[in-house]
């Protein structure tokens, strides 16, 4: 391998100076501009000297804390795909930490309106390498999805400086309360720098959610003030509690967006290779996600991006695993969409990445974009058809033959070519559309805060309020909600395969409706503490309790139909064909053979799911030793035959 290949990116800190590195093929010449120590007044530009691909200038006597960005020069013609403009100062894709966050304004895309004033400014920084460690988070257990900001920005104990921030995730009360549900791992959605899209600020609105982002490595300000260090010092607090760390990550686009867009980082270095364009039109971006670009992810500069990024991560803060938004994108070339792909294989073989949790969004909006299933192991897959079918099943559209398969781990999905284990990431609700309790509060989205008329997000929802839309006093009402929740929670904890749980789902936290709330940065997402449901809680504490002490709802091998599993219905007989295709069947009976973990002993749990609006009487299965019902309240005699109150799963165990 070659010194060139090998040779650092970004600005790395040398005892006497700092080299400076950035790779561009198509700029005829980058310049480096440094800046006071509070980012605002320029002192120097520098010409970087060319090396093939990269260009590197060492700077003397330059240290940590240096500001500095780039420019680079070039033609100009985007109709060819080229949007090279010395004006506009541009973030090292390789940066680190940036002095301020990200604001977006008109002049960022306007040719020759210079943008050093508005644009952040890169902050020379030192890796600090954390002892490497196995990943604490294993595959079958529970992932807790956490938006950053408005998770603890209402938190009542977490000091009001401290809110909204990653050190907020490593305060005591934060932590009982992951501990309480046994949380296994931690999903931050992402906390690197992003952008509003352009047509926020005019309404007033901005992105909370930060799946926009202009740099990959470098760490919001908003989120995390305190930089690498906080993330760093959060991540081993969390790892003191047995809890791990998974960082969503957005490799897909950036917040250039479109050829209208601002020009802040990869366009402007070298748009051609870091994107994606129709062919033969390389001024027509490719809009693979929606967002107005489409990162090339083929490309082996913007591979070694990819990499060098979740290596970081990995090496400087300790990162359990990563979940990638869009990831589709990730296996793109070409010709579409390539389980096989070198960007994929390279992740999946990377001595720092190899063993780590690797969880893909498998889809995007392009040709041939929906890949469920179709990842390579050991990637974990979001399981949108889980989601929708659980959904669907609750509210009576869905059959208890979809809902069997999900339990069972989806293997019509992930069994395909001869595989023997699930790799599904079940759940019921993420940050994108509706909460748990607005699935069961409102039939219809209301995203009118968005300012776009009620035109954006979902329409299928597969939802349904309980008798009144929105928000009730009425307190059957209420009572049926809550009831709805228990069910669904219930059902997901007893998924077979990996399961996740959004921050808040757990206690009832409400969007008004709102199913695309990334722009509403205040009391619509912000989790009212104080307004939690404890009834709620407790419930998803004791489910969580019961999949740590029930092993077989963490295997991931598929179910092989012998006494491993024994599907039964209400008379209490193995599940016939009839009983399978019988039209509006409600009741559906689930034993599986497991290890008790507080025992130590091999024995049954048995799971009878009830939809119905009333109550129905079950048999139980045969049972030499007979069976007791696990309730929140503890555990009683159940005898051969139970009733299972309306909208209710019932757990039972073999004495």
């Amino acid at each position: 391998m070659s010194e060139q290949t090998i040779r650092s990116l970004g600005a790395t800190p040398a005892d006497h100076g700092v080299e400076f590195a950035v790779w561009s093929r198509n700029a005829e010449r980058i310049e480096l501009c440094l800046f006071d120590t509070e980012g605002q007044k320029e002192i120097a530009r520098l010409p970087l000297a060319r090396d093939g691909d990269e260009h590197r200038l060492f700077v003397k006597d330059a240290k940590e804390g240096t500001r500095y960005g780039l420019r680079a020069h070039g033609t100009y013609d985007p109709e060819q795909g080229l949007w090279f403009d010395p004006s506009k100062l541009l973030i090292d894709p390789y940066a680190k930490e940036l002095d301020r966050p990200f604001h977006y304004d008109p002049r960022l895309g306007i040719v020759g309106e210079d943008t050093q004033d508005i644009m952040p400014k890169a902050i020379v920084s030192r890796d600090v390498a954390v002892k490497p460690a196995k990943p604490l988070f294993q595959a079958g257990c529970l992932i807790y999805e956490i938006a950053v900001k408005p998770f603890t920005m209402l938190h009542p104990d977490v000091p009001a400086q401290q809110r909204g921030t990653v050190a907020a995730l490593a305060h005591p009360a934060v932590i009982a309360h992951l501990k309480r549900l046994q949380v296994d791992a931690v999903e931050l959605m992402p906390i690197t720098a992003w952008i509003d899209e352009r047509h926020l600020p005019p309404l007033g609105l901005t992105n909370g959610w930060g799946y926009n982002p202009v740099g990959f490595m470098a760490l919001d300000p908003r989120l995390v003030p305190g930089g690498m260090k906080e993330l760093r010092e959060t991540v081993a607090t969390l790892h003191a509690e047995g809890i791990a760390v998974i960082l969503d990550l957005v490799f897909n686009h950036t917040g250039e967006s479109d050829r209208h867009g601002p020009t802040l980082s990869l366009r402007g270095l070298d748009n051609p290779t870091y994107f994606r364009s129709v062919a033969g039109q390389p001024g027509t971006l490719v809009n693979d996600t929606g967002t107005g670009n489409t990162v090339a992810c083929d490309q082996p500069a913007t591979r070694r991006l990819i990499l060098d990024s979740l290596s970081h991560f990995v090496r400087n803060a300790g990162i359990d695993g990563f979940r990638f938004d869009l990831a589709t994108v990730l296996g793109r070339n070409g010709k579409g969409f390539d389980p096989d792909s070198l960007t994929l294989r390279a992740m999946l073989a990377d001595e720092v990445l190899r063993d780590r949790i690797m969880i893909a969004e498998p889809w995007d909006i392009g040709p041939g974009g929906y890949q469920l299933g179709n990842f390579p192991a050991p990637f974990l897959e979001w399981n949108d058809r889980a989601r929708d079918d659980l959904r669907r099943f609750w509210r009576g559209n869905a059959g208890i033959g979809d809902l069997a398969t999900i339990l069972a781990g989806s293997s019509p999905i992930f069994g395909r070519d001869g595989r023997t284990q699930t790799r599904s990431v079940n759940f019921l609700a993420a940050h994108d559309g509706f909460t748990l309790m607005d699935l069961v509060s409102y039939e219809n989205k209301h995203n009118e805060a968005n300012g776009e008329n009620n035109r954006d997000g979902h329409n299928e929802n597969f939802s349904w309020n309980n008798g009144v839309e929105g928000r009730t006093d009425d307190l059957l009402i209420q009572h049926k909600r809550r009831t709805d929740i228990e069910a669904m929670l219930s059902t997901l904890f007893a998924t077979r395969g990996t399961i996740m749980l959004t921050a808040g789902d757990e206690g009832g936290r409400s969007q008004q409706g709102n199913n695309n709330a990334y722009c509403q940065d205040n009391a619509i997402t912000w989790m009212d503490w104080k307004a939690l449901d404890e009834e709620l809680i407790g419930h998803a504490a004791w489910l969580a309790g019961l999949r740590h002490r029930f092993a077989a709802f963490g295997q991931m091998d598929f179910f092989r139909g012998d006494s491993d599993v024994l599907w039964f219905s209400a008379a209490g007989t193995s599940m016939t064909v009839s009983d399978w295709e019988a039209p509006n069947a409600s009741v559906l009976g689930m034993a599986i053979r497991t290890e008790d973990r507080t025992t130590g002993r091999s024995t049954r749990l048995a799971m009878v799911f009830n939809r119905a609006a009333d109550e129905r009487s079950v048999a139980l299965p045969a049972s030499e030793s007979g069976w007791s019902q696990l309730t929140t309240a503890g555990e009683t005699p159940a005898g051969e035959q139970i009733t299972i109150p309306a909208r209710f799963v019932a757990f039972l165990l073999e004495y």
